[in-house]
């Protein structure tokens, strides 16, 4: 079998919805036909993926930093390689407690005759999984730890825009593993289209909120549940009474980090306008010495592309426009046509109009608004699409509790950014425009896994002595009304 479709043409594309089509039925069958899959399975299948990751860690990160056109590799083993393996080794050594029957309790007065009842946890079937560019793996591999560990089978899309991974990715899986148990499809927009229109058992999807909705859409076409994993404008909220260094440095760390091309990645940065100037110089020195230099640093992540780099610039531009204040961290902007590594710039109170304050930046840049009062800022985010993470840096337990209690998003970190994510006892996950489902951790199992209740009757059944079936007696209804209580 061809472990993926390579071409963007046209007559490549049929050729690989063709091949899609085929290798979903194929999957279906055999989960069909091979019924209950025990533990020793499910942990060997996730094995055999933890084996492919560990022993070609070296050319996979070598991809990823092909397609970036600069990505160290110790970031892409943190983030990628280790993110993953992380996933994946928690649901091996957790899946034989997670797939246990859950008792339940049986209504009266069948639980005095001897019924019994119970929830078992069944496979799906075949899961479809779009990952996407910036995180290449981890978007594959951390779903698929709970989706080989709910006992399903799986079909998984890279992102065209990683190509050398993409490629690299489909033929170690064809090469390591089932393609009736693992397999990888790649292709251009075309496919991923048809991708989501496929009638799967359960599809994961991360990427952009738009994209999201089309992928949903398709779904919808033949009720496939869907997992959505989005994004949005993750706001951060820095107290009064928070350490302005500590909250610098997570921020700068944060960013640094992919070059800000994280989902989960801080966007809009509110700090009280007595702090802002503090704020912006604990920045400027916590940037620089992460990153001294952006031009031919290896450290830096660069921008995935031209067209995402693009986007990023087309924001801050636009901003300048409007007359925000730019700081270029950590030295001003310097362009090297060659190079897509970007300085972080920080856009200082733009207008409200600014494209930047509504578009996700996905990338080395973000905005600092200062704010006079923290029920000003809860008011101000409740007001936008539900975010995929929220973070919040401060001592005041109270302040704590309100901005908790009055927000809502996917997750949230307190006094850091983007750790949260990293819980592998957790559900990761969005809400509302920043995504639906989770997966990690027992969540994630459950997620792929359909609930079946399940009653056993006793051997004596009192309906008939009891007058409970027709032809009823004169007792009946005054027995049913006798129930009908506030009690």
């Amino acid at each position: 079998m061809e472990p993926a479709c390579k071409g963007i043409t046209m007559s490549s594309a049929t050729s690989c919805v063709e091949n899609l089509s085929s290798l979903l039925a194929r999957q279906k069958s055999a989960f069909v036909s091979a019924g209950s899959v025990s533990a020793d399975t499910r942990r060997q299948r996730l094995q055999q993926v933890i084996d492919l990751l560990v022993g070609h860690h070296g050319a996979l990160t070598r991809a990823m930093d092909e397609d970036f056109g600069g990505r160290p590799a110790g970031f892409s083993l943190m983030n990628d390689v280790l993110g993953a393996l992380a996933s994946l080794k928690y649901a091996r050594d957790h899946l034989q407690e997670w797939m246990q029957d859950q008792p339940r309790e049986v209504f009266s007065p069948y639980d005095q005759l001897g019924a019994t009842a119970w929830v078992m946890h069944q496979p799906k079937g075949v899961v479809g999984i779009l990952g996407t560019w910036n995180a290449p793996l981890y978007t594959l591999f951390s779903p698929l730890a709970s989706v080989l560990a709910a006992g399903n089978r799986a079909i998984l899309k890279p992102s065209e825009v990683v190509p050398r991974t993409a490629e690299l990715v489909a033929r170690l899986c064809a090469e390591h593993l089932d393609p009736l148990v693992v397999a990888v499809v790649n292709g251009g927009p075309e496919l991923g289209e048809a991708f989501s229109s496929h009638a799967f058992d359960h599809l994961v999807f991360t990427g952009s909120t738009a994209v999201g909705k089309k992928v949903m859409a398709n779904a919808a076409k033949n009720l496939v549940p869907v997992t959505l994993e989005l994004g949005g404008k993750s706001p951060v909220i820095i107290s009064r009474t928070a350490d302005l260094n500590k909250a610098a440095l997570s921020l700068a760390a944060g960013k640094a980090s992919n070059g800000g091309q994280i989902c989960i990645n801080p966007d809009l940065v509110y700090v009280p306008k007595a702090q802002l100037e503090p704020f912006l110089d604990a920045l400027r020195g916590a940037y620089r010495d992460l990153h001294p230099t952006v031009a031919g640093n290896p450290d830096v992540v660069a921008v995935v592309n031209e067209r995402h780099l693009q986007r990023v610039e087309g924001l801050i531009e636009d901003a300048d426009v409007r007359g925000a204040r730019i700081e270029s961290l950590p030295e001003p902007l310097a362009v090297d046509v060659g190079d897509r590594r970007r300085p972080l710039r920080v856009v200082v109170d733009p207008a409200p109009d600014s494209l930047i304050m509504h578009e996700e930046i996905f990338g080395p840049a973000m905005v600092v608004l200062g704010y006079d009062d923290v029920d000003q800022v809860i008011a101000q985010i409740n007001a936008g699409p539900r975010p995929l993470a929220l973070y919040y840096f401060g001592e005041d337990e109270q302040e704590q509790r309100r901005v908790l209690g009055h927000t809502l998003s996917g997750g949230v970190t307190i006094n850091d950014v983007m750790m949260h994510a990293a819980l592998h006892d957790a559900p990761f996950g969005g809400v509302g425009a920043s995504g639906m489902g989770h997966y990690h951790g027992r969540e994630g199992f459950l997620q792929f896994s359909h609930l079946r209740a399940v009653f056993k009757a006793p051997a004596h059944d009192p309906r008939r002595e009891w007058g409970l079936l027709p032809p009823y007696g004169e007792h009946f209804l005054a027995a049913m009304l006798a129930g009908v209580t506030a009690d």
